[in-house]
């Protein structure tokens, strides 16, 4: 998961809230024009990150011919089980920043109704740049398709975990072809060049897809101002893409702010840290954050319990431990002081006092890079679960040892195990736990993700679920809270639902029969401007 640490608009930057799409822009007669204006650059953030995923999945598609083909084959292809796995791997992913563009877009189709000139031009900016780049990726997927009729069939099965039913892209490809799509492209472009001023474009991509769309011979006429206005209000009312009702509703419809974020209460956090120890793995879910968006599964967010100085002295004094430690040239067998001595810029961070108070016990890697936070924040999501491995108090010292080596690394936007030069969440938890010479470690399943080996969180419960019981189980579950959003409370869930949990949709929360209020709650820290990602 993307998640930056602090402020909201920070937050909203990279990991969107749901709601935040159509608070400033259905009600923005009553909200400040400041906070307007952060609403809008994160949700221009956000459409360039999700640009970059469909551009990404393209990428990828172009560069693997032997998955979609540059010509029609002579004859039926018979695609190994491993090769149907990437095609769907790569049109899920697809589909999961297409949803996620697609809101953006209808959210900004408001934009008629501000009535601050500087802020309606921003917010047509975005709803321009959104359907530019959804066009135009959408065009590109479909092409690369059309070679191979096999690749159609495959393509229409359902995608059960983005609430998509089967015959999914025979509908896209109507709705990306037909001749209206190419009617609100022009009437967009009629607005674009006539009506609206030019807010500052330059963090964004309009010219470049214009130019690319361009060459594809699409006809470059104007549309007469109210016809275009027309065409674009019309547009952006309906979504690109044939999801179910409930995801639909929840996706262009919803309007709630949380006062205090996650489900998960400080109450139940404090009883948590007493159950947790050093070394722990905890996996994150927060509902309506977009930073969901192009991670599979249920599970997006893992992190590193690593505790305070107290926990660690406590935990780490045992024989095997102290002489091991004595081994890496600390004399007295002092675990902390062995990391103060090795890591001291990251061990001063672990050791500050951050947030209300709050002292460091996580290790994550979120949109920051690598870095130290509180269990109050980092924990304070929708469902959380601890899994305990299996290894001795040695075995978990070697894994923190070499967590701390990644403090300060940047965040892996491109989720590539391969490297070292950028850390992505579950990633961390993988390069700490390796296998060495010091320590048995944990295997983790590793999948891959357009061409890229790695292991999305998710994964790391159905290995739960698949082992448990058996010789090959690797971890206890420690902790289980489950939130469901109808009751608006996270409470403690068996370990039969947490083995379950994997199997449960992307958009979880739709299928809990729950229909957001039409409500509007003002957020409980002041939006600041989130920079471009």
């Amino acid at each position: 998961m993307i998640r930056k640490r602090t402020g909201l608009g920070r937050v909203v930057g990279v990991a969107l809230v749901w709601g935040s799409l159509l608070v400033g822009v259905v009600r923005g007669a009553e909200e400040p024009a400041d906070d307007r204006r952060a609403r809008i650059k994160a949700d221009m953030a956000a459409v360039q990150q999700y640009r970059a995923g469909l551009e990404q999945v393209v990428s990828f598609a172009k560069s693997r011919p032997d998955l979609f083909p540059t010509s029609r084959p002579t004859k039926a292809r018979l695609m190994t089980r491993e090769q149907r796995e990437e095609v769907w791997t790569a049109w899920k992913t697809f589909l999961d920043y297409s949803i996620a563009m697609d809101s953006v877009r209808r959210a900004h189709s408001k934009t008629f109704l501000i009535v601050d000139r500087q802020v309606r031009d921003e917010s047509f900016l975005v709803a321009y740049a959104a359907f530019l780049a959804q066009y135009r990726f959408s065009l590109d997927f479909v092409k690369l398709v059309e070679n191979d009729p096999g690749l159609e069939v495959l393509l229409n099965d359902s995608v059960p975990e983005l609430g998509l039913e089967k015959g999914t892209y025979s509908r896209f490809e109507f709705l990306v072809l037909n001749v209206a799509r190419k009617a609100e492209y022009l009437a967009f472009k009629s607005i674009w060049v006539t009506t609206f001023k030019k807010p500052d474009r330059s963090s964004v991509n309009i010219d470049q897809d214009v130019a690319v769309l361009a060459k594809g011979r699409i006809q470059d006429s104007l549309l007469t101002a109210d016809n275009a206005l027309e065409l674009v209000r019309k547009g952006g009312s309906l979504a690109w893409f044939p999801v179910q009702k409930g995801v639909s509703i929840w996706m262009g419809d919803t309007k709630v702010w949380r006062w205090k974020g996650g489900l998960i209460t400080l109450e139940q956090l404090a009883v948590a840290a007493k159950k947790l120890l050093p070394g722990d793995v905890l996996l994150e879910r927060r509902e309506w954050y977009m930073s969901n968006v192009g991670l599979p599964g249920f599970w997006p967010h893992a992190v590193l319990y690593v505790g305070t100085p107290a926990d660690r002295k406590e935990f780490f004094n045992d024989p095997d431990t102290r002489t091991w430690v004595m081994a890496q040239g600390q004399e007295d067998g002092d675990f902390d002081a062995l990391l103060k001595s090795k890591y001291p810029a990251a061990y001063a961070q672990c050791t500050a006092v951050l947030e209300e108070g709050h002292v460091p016990r996580i290790l994550e890697a979120i949109g920051e890079g690598v870095l130290f936070t509180t269990l109050e924040h980092s924990g304070a999501a929708d469902s959380l679960c601890a899994l305990r491995p299996r290894l001795t108090k040695k075995e978990r010292a070697v894994a923190l040892f070499r967590s701390f080596h990644y403090v300060g690394r940047p965040y892996d936007y491109n989720f590539d195990f391969t490297t070292d030069s950028a850390i992505v969440c579950t990633e961390l938890v993988y390069k700490s736990y390796q296998v060495c010479p010091d320590s048995r470690g944990l295997t983790f399943p590793i999948l891959s993700i357009l061409g890229r080996p790695a292991t999305p969180a998710n994964e790391l419960v159905h290995q739960f679920d698949a082992t448990y019981g058996t010789a090959d189980q690797q971890y206890d579950l420690v902790l289980f809270l489950d939130g469901q959003e109808k009751t608006r409370i996270a409470s403690e869930g068996s370990l039969d639902e947490f083995r379950k949990s994997w199997r449960r949709p992307k958009w979880h929360v739709v299928t809990q029969g729950h229909a957001p209020a039409e409500v509007t709650v003002k957020p409980d820290v002041k939006p600041e401007a989130g920079p471009a990602i």
